[in-house]
């Protein structure tokens, strides 16, 4: 059975989108389902490869809920984070879905995890390809 790997972002999708590549070149054998909260930022995720794709708020709500794996940044968990991209209703989709989530620090949502250290975005992208292979997926 494939997995289906969620992968959200907003803003330019540059983050979205190395999550993706990083995916892909792990060889991890799954499906891959990009939602960008603008166009901009899926149009990154499909050149990176996704398989399918989408755009805004109730394709964030309906993924979320079909998902395996949701991936992003951590300020996809906070409503109006990301200058505002995510709403209420795109946070609440994700928190609440029974999808694992690897949610990845950055520093747009105004909150620090305490112990993500600092680690460069390719560290953590490392740490996420080794928590997927650990999935046995």
């Amino acid at each position: 059975m494939l997995v289906d790997i969620f992968v959200i972002d907003g803003m330019g999708g540059g983050l979205g989108k190395a999550a993706i590549e990083h995916i892909l070149q792990a060889g991890i054998s799954c499906n891959i389902v990009a939602v960008g909260t603008n166009a901009a930022a899926t149009a990154a995720m499909l050149k990176a490869g996704a398989h399918n794709c989408a755009t805004g708020e109730n394709a964030v709500k309906y993924n979320a809920k079909n998902a395996d794996v949701i991936i992003g940044p951590l300020g996809v968990v906070f409503a109006d984070s990301m200058f505002g991209e995510i709403s209420p209703k795109m946070a609440k989709a994700i928190v609440k879905s029974n999808a694992y989530k690897i949610l990845i620090p950055v520093s747009k949502c105004n909150a620090t995890v305490l112990g993500s250290g600092d680690k460069t975005l390719g560290e953590h992208f490392n740490e996420m390809v080794s928590i997927l292979k650990s999935m046995n997926i």
